[in-house]
C-alpha cells in the first residue's frame, strides 16, 4: 500500500450516503467510503492499489500523483 500514499485524497462527509467519502482526483472513478474518516482513508488506500494493479494488467497509462491539489474557487 506504499504507492497509494503518494496520491492526494479528498475526504468529505456525504449526507446522501450517510458516510465519509474518500476520492482520488488523479485516478478517475477511484473512491471509497467508510463510517469514519479513518475507515474511508483505509478503504481508499486498498482501492488505489486495486486501481493501479488493474491499470497495469490492462496496459493503461497510470497518472502521476500531483504534488498538490488545486481547487477551483
Amino acid at each position: 500500500m506504499q504507492e497509494a500514499s503518494h496520491y492526494p485524497v479528498i475526504l468529505f462527509w456525504s449526507e446522501e450516503d450517510g458516510a465519509f467519502l474518500a476520492e482520488v482526483p488523479d485516478l478517475p472513478g477511484c473512491m471509497a467510503d467508510g463510517g469514519t474518516q479513518a475507515e474511508a482513508l483505509s478503504n481508499v488506500a486498498l482501492i488505489i492499489d486495486e486501481w493501479l494493479a488493474t491499470a497495469r494488467e490492462l496496459g493503461r497509462p497510470i497518472p502521476a500523483p500531483r504534488q498538490r491539489l488545486q481547487l477551483a474557487a
